[in-house]
């Protein structure tokens, strides 16, 4: 256990936790602004995966990590496309179509992968490499963008006119109707951005974590990114602070694997799901969720 409390370990897990946070947090904070505007967008996974399997195709072809992030963010913006369609324009229900886009990115991306591969071995690229000197060695560019979203997102819903409107299409949608302000729009808007953020998320998460697709490469991210909001209450900094907890559990698990822990990784790994069960049940009645959240507008 003395091994666990090393500062050797200890410095490899923080640098750890936060890489594995990074595409957490980056998707998180998209998918906080979609869901502000009163959209429950279910198919965090399901966009997290497109996009991770976009990226590794194109950095395959084309060795590229820039363009591989651009079509990983392209894929998301396609399958949030699709889901503003079904959720917002023909007005489906958001968790059912949620889950079914889910799992057609794990049917299609599977079908993909192992139609691309025609009985030859799986084709591999060099990883994202982190910063290797410095102060900031061990990290990643992105985990500065990541920990950036957080003070912006907090600035625009807070503090401006757009902000403040999109805030209203989540809590009382008629009333920006009434004044003229096209709901469809700003909530499309919304889900498009979310979709994007997911994407550039899951471009990462396969660009930085590994060296080739695998099927359901995400692993249940894109739910713990759900969690992380519901555990946060629907807050930047909140969500934050869920996003980095949980990335620091997942790094311990991952450090019970090689060393002694504790506790077991399978707990370690159920611990957010349980942590946002009991946070719901205790403050139900603070609960900061917008009121329209996941119901679809119909003019009256």
């Amino acid at each position: 256990m003395s091994d666990l409390f090393s500062a050797t370990i200890l410095t490899a897990v923080v640098i750890a936790a936060l890489k594995m946070a990074t595409p957490l947090l980056i998707s998180a904070m998209g998918e906080l602004v979609a869901q502000r505007a009163g959209i429950w967008n279910m198919a965090v996974e399901g966009t997290m995966l497109i996009a991770a399997y976009a990226a590794y195709v194109v950095v395959v072809l084309t060795q590229s990590p820039g363009l591989a992030l651009a079509a990983a963010v392209l894929a998301a913006l396609l399958t949030g496309a699709i889901n503003g369609l079904l959720c917002v324009v023909l007005k489906l229900d958001q968790f059912v179509t949620g889950l079914a886009l889910n799992l057609l990115a794990a049917g299609l991306t599977l079908f993909w992968f192992r139609a691309g591969l025609q009985g030859e071995g799986v084709p591999t690229f060099r990883s994202l490499s982190p910063i290797v000197e410095g102060p900031f060695a061990g990290l990643y560019p992105m985990m500065f963008v990541a920990l950036l979203a957080v003070p912006l997102i907090w600035w625009f819903l807070e503090r401006t006119r757009p902000g403040l409107e999109l805030r209203c299409l989540g809590e009382n949608p008629e009333a920006l109707d009434l004044r003229g302000v096209d709901v469809r729009r700003g909530q499309i808007l919304s889900l498009l951005f979310a979709s994007a953020m997911t994407g550039l998320g899951g471009g990462f998460l396969m660009l930085a974590f590994s060296d080739r697709f695998v099927p359901d490469f995400t692993g249940g991210r894109g739910w713990l990114v759900v969690v992380a909001i519901l555990a946060g209450n629907w807050r930047p900094g909140r969500v934050l602070v869920a996003v980095l907890f949980f990335a620091l559990l997942e790094a311990l698990a991952i450090q019970s694997r090689v060393g002694s822990s504790l506790l077991p990784e399978q707990l370690l790994l159920a611990a957010p799901y349980l942590l946002s069960l009991a946070l719901m049940a205790v403050f139900r009645s603070t609960s900061l969720e917008p009121a329209a959240l996941g119901i679809p507008y119909r003019r009256r």
